[in-house]
């Protein structure tokens, strides 16, 4: 069978990445020969269409001939046909009732579906992904949502000078920018009290945040230093706290002691005991994975219990962006153009943009494409090694047949009208 793998538009509006960059594409069918990729045309990518032209790169509207059509988000349901495969975050593993009809239409059809977020090494790694590039471009606009916040509140700061991440050319300018912005905020911050950052995590997210701030003048404390320091000591500095699992979860059972392998085995076993943390904190940057067994970091009754009293907190930026997930007030996600809104405390709404009572929440729920050059370039980089055998796979064959490496096969969802064995439990999900 011919190796042909098509690559679709993005249908969702503001969506500039793609799978595999121009320069990529043409790598890849120097390499491979037998390789074909061609390329849907689109005005809202960030790699124009001469960009492929230019390389040699085949477009074309009709992607029919196609073993595998590739997006980044979710292919329209009209776009999805009977016995070709599809690769794209599909965000059906949760079961998650708005993408089930989806599911059910790939069923139906007998198409299969594929899913980056499960290609993963023996030990269970993600290894494609634009965790980091959501980190960076999630900081940026928590740092620009505290600085839109304070002007509405009355007071001018430096944090103005920030915009959002797809405001700027690239990561480079984002960088320079904010290194320059430093010492500003250095000075205006010398009479005044620390500003606290807490970051959730430490993985690919975590890290891209992290990167954001180092730009900036910081000093690194513990969750624990957090609870005991002094805080009107360290006046005029940005703190930042980064939070791993045992610090902000503990076993219900009071007796028993926190042990992270049975926090993941049996999240039903453990609480939250973050609310402390609250009052400490400025900005809360949440970028640690959840799921329903999982207690929540921040409920519903603690936010309001900390604006009865303490009202720290200003900036949520949820990253992971789970929505009624571990950050409970985040009812809905958002995008770039109206990237914020308050979570009222009073009334349980959400109300966009920055006026009103209770913490602003920043919830765009596909961060990259606020850097989409750099961060399909870097997503290209980690799918290249598994590009060609997916192109030439016969996807007619039983499940069993398929021949793909194993990080690639173990991310098929549904195949051939069927959910492969690891997915079954969506059945329960499927509407009926």
């Amino acid at each position: 069978m011919a190796a042909k793998i098509g690559i679709i538009s993005e249908h969702k509006p503001g969506e500039g990445r793609i799978p595999l960059t121009p320069v990529q594409i043409k790598q890849l069918h120097k390499d491979n020969p037998e390789l074909t990729i061609t390329v849907q045309p689109s005005s809202q990518r960030v790699f124009q269409d001469d960009e492929f032209l230019s390389q040699d790169i085949a477009m074309s509207n009709d992607l029919m001939d196609a073993n595998l059509v590739m997006a980044v988000k979710e292919i329209d349901v009209n776009d999805i046909h009977a016995g070709q495969a599809y690769l794209y975050f599909s965000h059906t593993i949760k079961g998650q009732d708005y993408n089930m009809s989806m599911l059910q239409h790939i069923l139906d059809t007998g198409a299969t579906l594929l899913d980056y977020e499960l290609i993963r090494d023996d030990k269970d790694r993600r290894l494609v992904f634009f965790g980091r590039h959501a980190g960076l471009a999630g900081m940026v606009n928590t740092l620009w949502s505290y600085g839109q916040r304070l002007k509405v509140l009355g007071v001018d700061n430096p944090f103005m000078q920030i915009k959002q991440a797809q405001d700027y050319a690239n990561l480079e300018e984002i960088n320079l920018s904010l290194q320059i912005l430093g010492s500003e905020i250095s000075r205006w911050l010398a009479d005044k009290p620390a500003i606290v950052i807490g970051v959730t995590g430490y993985g690919n997210v975590s890290r891209g945040a992290q990167e954001i701030l180092a730009n900036l003048p910081m000093h690194e404390i513990t969750a624990k230093e957090l609870l005991t320091t002094d805080l009107d000591a360290m006046n005029g500095q940005i703190i930042k706290v980064v939070f791993k699992e045992e610090d902000m979860f503990e076993p219900v059972d009071p007796s028993a002691v926190f042990e992270l392998q049975d926090y993941f085995n049996h999240p039903e076993k453990y609480r939250a005991k973050f609310q402390p943390y609250l009052k400490k904190m400025h900005m809360l940057v949440n970028c640690i994975y959840w799921d329903t067994p999982y207690p929540r970091l921040v409920t519903l009754e603690d936010i309001k219990a900390h604006y009865e009293s303490d009202k720290t907190l200003m900036i949520v930026g949820d990253i992971t962006c789970d929505i009624d997930g571990a950050i409970q007030f985040n009812t809905g996600a958002t995008l770039s153009p109206d990237p914020v809104y308050i979570h009222d405390v009073n009334t349980g709404k959400k109300r966009m943009g920055f006026e009103g009572e209770g913490p602003v929440v920043m919830a765009v729920d596909n961060l990259p494409t606020e850097l989409p050059r750099e961060a399909s370039e870097a997503f290209g980089e980690a799918l290249i090694p598994f590009v060609p055998a997916m192109g030439a796979c016969d996807y007619s064959k039983p499940y069993e047949s398929l021949n793909l490496p194993s990080e690639v096969k173990k991310a098929i969802i549904a195949h051939a009208g069927k959910l492969t064995p690891d997915f079954e439990f969506l059945n329960n999900y499927l509407k009926v």
